[in-house]
C-alpha cells in the first residue's frame, strides 16, 4: 500500500498539446513556405523562361557592316530568333560568321529584352595582288579573298609575286614579306602626300630590280630599285613639285641607280633625258 501511494500520476493540462502543436508549426512553418517559394520560382522559371518565350531571342543586330550584307551573315549563324539567349554557343557562331572573307573580328553580346548584338569588324582592302587572278589584300598582308565585280577595284595592283608560294604558304621565299614591303610603300606614299601628285596604279616586285611604281594619269614608271625607299620618295616628292613647277612630265624616272645613289635619271615626254641630283637638274 505504501508504493502505490507513492507512485507519481501526471495530469495533463488542458491544451497543451494544442500549444505544443503550435509551436512546431511556429518552427517550421517558414521554412515550408520558404521550401515552397523556391519550388515555385524554380517551376515559373522552367515554365516561363526555359520552356517559354521569355528569354527567346527576339532580334540578332549586326553592327559595323559595310560590306557584308547582314542577310549573308543571318545565313551563316547557326543561331536564329527564336532560340534560347541563355542556351545558344556563341562562339561556335562566332567562327560560322568569320567563313565570310570581310569578316576579321567578330563580338557578340547577350542584351534584353531578348537579343544578340553581332559587333562585326570587317576587313579594309589595301590592294589588289596579282596571283594568276586579282586577290584582296589587307594592310597586313592578309591575302583575303578573289576579287569580284563591287570589291572596290579602284585599288593600286602589286604584282611580280609568286601565286605558288601563297598557296603552299611557304615562307622561305620570302614572298609575304615582299608583299607587306609594298603595302609599306602604298602607305608611305600616301603619308608623304606623293598620292596627291601621282596616284599609283601598280607596284611590281622584281628579285633583281627591286621595286617599280606605276604612277600618274599616264603610268609614269618609277623606279625605286632596291633598300632606303623612305629617303627615295622624299626625293621623288621634291623632283614631282619641280618638273611640276617646270610644266614638264616625267615618263620614267630612276632612282635606282646603286653607285651614285643620290642621281636621279628623268625621261621627260618631249624632251632627252636628263639627269638630277639635290641641286637641279644637269644636262641638256
Amino acid at each position: 500500500m505504501a508504493r502505490g501511494q507513492n507512485r507519481r500520476t501526471t495530469v495533463k493540462q488542458p491544451g497543451e498539446t494544442a500549444r505544443r502543436l503550435r509551436r512546431v508549426v511556429a518552427l517550421f512553418l517558414p521554412t515550408l513556405l520558404t521550401l515552397a517559394a523556391i519550388a515555385g520560382a524554380g517551376w515559373a522559371t522552367w515554365e516561363y523562361g526555359v520552356r517559354g518565350d521569355l528569354l527567346r531571342i527576339r532580334e540578332i543586330r549586326y553592327i559595323g557592316l559595310s560590306q557584308v550584307p547582314a542577310s549573308a551573315l543571318a545565313e551563316l549563324s547557326p543561331i536564329r530568333p527564336g532560340d534560347h539567349l541563355l542556351f545558344s554557343d556563341t562562339e561556335v557562331m562566332a567562327r560560322a560568321l568569320r567563313r565570310n572573307p570581310w569578316v576579321a573580328t567578330v563580338v557578340i553580346n547577350r542584351r534584353l529584352p531578348p537579343a544578340l548584338e553581332v559587333v562585326v569588324t570587317e576587313r579594309q582592302a589595301a590592294a589588289l595582288v596579282d596571283l594568276g587572278a586579282l586577290y584582296l589584300v589587307d594592310a597586313a598582308g592578309q591575302v583575303y579573298k578573289r576579287a569580284a565585280p563591287g570589291d572596290g577595284l579602284d585599288l593600286p595592283i602589286v604584282t611580280g609575286l609568286e601565286r605558288e608560294a601563297f598557296e603552299t604558304r611557304r615562307d622561305d621565299s620570302g614572298e609575304e614579306l615582299r608583299l607587306r614591303s609594298a603595302l609599306g610603300l602604298l602607305g608611305r606614299w600616301r603619308e608623304t602626300g606623293l598620292d596627291r601628285r601621282a596616284a599609283v596604279s601598280e607596284v611590281h616586285l622584281d628579285p633583281v630590280l627591286g621595286t617599280t611604281v606605276y604612277a600618274g594619269d599616264d603610268g609614269m614608271e618609277i623606279r625605286l630599285g632596291q633598300g632606303d625607299l623612305p629617303r627615295k620618295l622624299e626625293r621623288l616628292d621634291v623632283l614631282l613639285a619641280r618638273l611640276e613647277s617646270d610644266g614638264v612630265q616625267g615618263e620614267v624616272i630612276h632612282l635606282d641607280n646603286r653607285r651614285h645613289p643620290d642621281w636621279v635619271a628623268v625621261r621627260v615626254k618631249g624632251r632627252t633625258g636628263v639627269v638630277v641630283d639635290g641641286r637641279g637638274p644637269r644636262g641638256p
